[in-house]
């Protein structure tokens, strides 16, 4: 298989068309207990919690994204459960999903059909560089299902469009479904069939490039399998599905990942801090990065414009010269285990960063930067299970 590359081209000089569309997702037919029916994406669902979303339900969506290698045992459910009408199809459309953020914050996202673009034609704009082993595995499960079964997630800048509007037009009746997510927060879905409403989303989404938030790996297997199966240009099968959210919605969190060096030498030259908050405290909006080593904390100073490219720029590619960065990295959202790493033996320097700035990410991804793996942690993930959307080659959008 040849994977779809993250390369530019100074050739393409067309104006870039986000081709946003409705579609007959697929959803659970009953609605009221989704609560028991979703997870969270595949990838961020730990072995030892498997069994449980089993128990949650024998119809549980854990049975489709997470199947180990019995590929063909979840397309045999996916099928069961369409015929049983466990799950049915809606006449085409997009939907309109809110979460609320348990502190004040809601963020509200768009779910409809995005076509499938090489990177070089600059409409979905990747930012972090992808390995092979997933790819391979949500490959065979795309191959045996022939379905997207999660919605991949991208970030849009929507100011000076008529999206924000739209989207408040569609909130201001009842949601069609309410449901708490895995970690218990609130969620609602919108249902809006296709008409005036959606052919003014996609016509608003058309000049926007998309920053892919969560799922470059995920990306890269539709593509591949798009172009594999072929199809008409309007078949199914060209499009993956798309949650689509503006950078500049309040509920959009991004949180940062944090870097603990397997091996290497130390690293000197910064500002001694007292405490790991102290540290924390003093990169906060700055292009720096703190440093944990042999029980001393300090913040060194970077170049650049963003803090985690240029951490592995003027550091850990210097440490590591030609060895894979991959091999000899550990990565948490908890700065605390770093230190914890660090202090127990797993690790000699952790390294602390801050959020990155979003719009500096896009301007950069737009520009045909790509980032180290774990740049941006965007949270919290929508979960499974709200729709599937079908891969059919022989049926159009």
């Amino acid at each position: 298989m040849a994977w779809p590359t993250c390369t530019t081209s100074s050739l393409v000089t067309e104006a870039p068309i986000a081709d946003v569309r409705a579609l007959p997702g697929v959803r659970y037919a009953d609605a009221a207990h989704l609560t028991e029916l979703v997870a969270p994406p595949y990838d961020v669902i730990p072995d030892a919690d498997i069994s449980g979303y089993l128990e949650r339900s024998p119809h549980n969506v854990i049975r489709l994204i997470r199947p180990g290698n019995d590929y063909d045992g979840a397309a045999r459910t996916l099928e069961a459960w369409l015929q049983a009408g466990t799950l049915r199809a809606d006449d085409p459309s997009m939907y309109v999903h809110e979460v609320d953020l348990g502190d004040g914050r809601t963020r509200r996202d768009l779910m409809a059909a995005l076509r499938l673009e090489p990177y070089e034609r600059r409409v979905v704009l990747p930012h972090e560089r992808t390995h092979r082993g997933p790819k391979e595995d949500r490959l065979a499960l795309m191959r045996a299902t022939r379905a997207s079964l999660e919605p991949l997630w991208f970030v849009y800048d929507g100011a000076g469009s008529e999206l924000r509007r739209l989207l408040d037009e569609a909130v201001e009746r009842p949601p069609d479904v309410t449901f708490n997510d895995p970690e218990g927060l609130a969620q609602r879905l919108w249902v809006l069939p296709r008409g005036a409403w959606t052919e003014a989303v996609t016509k608003a989404m058309a000049p926007l490039q998309l920053l892919i938030a969560d799922g470059h790996h995920r990306y890269e297997t539709a593509l591949a399998y798009a172009e594999e199966v072929g199809g008409p240009q309007d078949a199914a099968s060209r499009f993956t599905l798309a949650l689509l959210t503006d950078i500049d919605d309040p509920g959009l969190e991004v949180l940062p990942t944090h870097r603990v060096m397997k091996a290497g030498i130390a690293v000197t030259g910064g500002e001694p801090k007292e405490s790991l908050e102290e540290t924390l405290a003093s990169i906060r909006g700055q292009v720096a990065a703190g440093v944990y080593r042999d029980g001393r904390f300090q913040v060194l100073p970077l170049e650049g414009e963003v803090a985690v490219v240029e951490l592995h720029r003027q550091v850990i590619d210097n440490i590591l010269g030609r060895r894979s960065a991959e091999d000899f990295l550990l990565y948490t959202r908890d700065a605390k285990e770093a230190v914890r790493l660090v202090d127990d033996g797993a690790g000699v320097n952790a390294f602390f960063l801050d959020a990155p700035d979003l719009r500096q990410v896009l301007k950069l991804a737009a520009d045909g930067r790509t980032f180290p793996q774990k740049t941006t942690y965007f949270h919290p993930k929508p979960p499974s299970g709200m729709v599937i959307h079908r891969l059919a080659a022989d049926r159009t959008l």
